[in-house]
């Protein structure tokens, strides 16, 4: 795995702006990964300012080259083949905290951004800690868990479109925020996302209301109620500690990506379909989870419909199973390869549609393999 520096950038009349960053050939991209899964990269670049980015995407895209960005890598599952082209690793650093205002470098790690506010008192996202990855992912996916999510303190993105060829900043008005997506998810070979600005809650250390009934039961407290900040982020991170759902290199039940699946949404005639198919499975009295998800759409639960389904923790033969503390987390068990954790996917996602007529799609974005 040779290493090297490589100048990147453009030239402009007889100068020439150049970045420096760290190159490195046929290199591994499971470190890089959750999951630890994954073959190595043509080309692997690091990048440590945004200008950096910025110039590697821009030299990329010019060339023609194939372009895998990766920031904390928690929600990517790469082939075993690995990536034919320029893998980008952004390892930017910055944070800016004025008053209630916050502004994150899009490598900044996200569990230790939420930390940060909490110390300092602020609420928004509390219940947003213990997610793994880096702050630039997280307007991606509209991160979300216990009752929290981006879309309600991100006020800007600044990103590279890559259209365009300049840095533009995108307000949360135009982001299209929904369920685990936004309009960077939809259209993902377009921008490069560089900071992220959030404005969050002066609560005199208290916590935003609690929207999940689990966090609020654990605290004691009713959904709505606050509690102290700091309260709320220890309470989530052992709720999360507790389903394998934070960080643990020595914990295979972390080895994951986190939550696999996206908790289904139904429109009026797919819900009344599942009903049919629970009942008729499960017996005539059984109600599986229900949330309103807008006018004429349900969401349900997949970790339930999973269970239910027969794939219940610990689930698995093999060197990919279902983690033994939440069923939601396909897990590598140290020597799995990623067909071994697609195999186990494709199982899971048949033996629901079998049961219960629902279709699971996965969270994690999928390079050089598909489900």
């Amino acid at each position: 795995m040779p290493v090297s520096d490589v100048w990147v950038g453009e030239r402009a009349g007889a100068h020439r702006t150049l970045e420096r960053v760290q190159e490195l050939h046929d290199a591994p991209l499971a470190p890089l990964t959750t999951f630890r899964l994954g073959g190595p990269a043509n080309r692997l670049l690091t990048a440590t300012t945004d200008d950096e980015v910025v110039a590697a995407v821009r030299d990329a895209d010019r060339a023609g080259t194939p372009l895998l960005i990766i920031g904390g890598g928690s929600n990517l599952v790469i082939g075993d083949k690995g990536f034919d082209g320029t893998a980008l690793r952004i390892a930017t650093k910055g944070v800016m905290l004025d008053g209630n205002r916050l502004e994150l470098a899009a490598g900044e790690n996200w569990s230790d951004a939420v930390a940060r506010t909490v110390e300092a008192g602020l609420a928004g996202i509390e219940c947003l800690a213990g997610i793994p990855g880096s702050a630039g992912a997280t307007p991606i996916q509209n991160v979300g868990a216990y009752g929290q999510e981006v879309a309600t303190t991100l006020t800007e993105v600044v990103a590279y479109d890559r259209r365009a060829e300049t840095v533009v900043t995108v307000p949360a008005s135009e982001c299209a925020f929904s369920y685990r997506h936004s309009r960077f998810k939809a259209d993902p070979d377009r921008f490069v996302v560089l900071r992220v600005r959030f404005e969050l809650e002066d609560a005199q250390g208290m916590s935003a209301p609690l929207r999940y009934a689990e966090t609020a039961r654990a605290l004691g407290v009713e959904p709505g109620d606050r509690v102290p900040v700091d309260a709320a982020r220890e309470t989530v991170l052992a709720l999360r500690a507790g389903k394998g759902m934070v960080l643990d290199p020595d914990d295979h039940d972390t080895w994951s990506a986190g939550s696999f699946f996206t908790n289904p949404i139904l429109g009026d005639v797919e819900y009344e379909a599942f009903l049919d198919r629970v009942r008729d499975r499960l017996g005539p009295d059984t109600a599986p989870p229900a949330y309103p998800a807008g006018e004429g759409r349900t969401k349900t639960s997949a970790a339930w419909l999973i269970d239910k389904a027969g794939f219940t923790k610990g689930y698995g033969a093999g060197p990919a199973r279902i983690s033994t503390k939440h069923t939601l987390a396909l897990t590598n068990r140290g020597e799995a390869t990623t067909e071994d954790l697609l195999a186990l996917a494709r199982e899971v996602v048949a033996g629901v549609r079998d049961a219960f007529g629902v279709t699971l799609v996965n969270e994690p974005v999928t390079v050089g393999v598909t489900l």
